[in-house]
């Protein structure tokens, strides 16, 4: 298990975190039609998404929920914070689509 852990950790473009949360970009979702972010929770032991995020539509920003099973005040936490540091953001996926390597960033609430 712990190997599979650190697979998926290899796999992904961490961005950033926020409070309990990490940010990430996952490169294999690049022929998804809309860039995106996914939202895991820091320390769980379960590796899977609790949200999904898409950051731009038809290559314009355009910041709203695509899934989440988290509350409504953790979904407008996230959304403010990619829209505060969407530019960042929008970078730091584009390095992890092209294999390079991503800077986390410590976001405010």
């Amino acid at each position: 298990m712990q190997k599979f852990n650190r697979k998926i950790t290899l796999l992904m473009g961490q961005l950033a975190f926020l409070k309990m949360f990490l940010l990430v970009s996952i490169p294999t979702d690049m022929f998804d039609n809309r860039r995106h972010i996914h939202i895991f929770r820091r320390g769980s032991r379960k590796m899977h998404s609790v949200a999904k995020i898409w950051i731009e539509k038809n290559g314009v920003k355009c910041v709203e929920i695509a899934e989440s099973s988290l509350t409504n005040k953790e979904n407008s936490m996230l959304i403010n914070a990619i829209e505060r540091n969407w530019d960042f953001l929008n970078k730091q996926i584009t390095k992890s689509f092209n294999g390079e390597k991503t800077i986390v960033k410590n976001l405010e609430e």
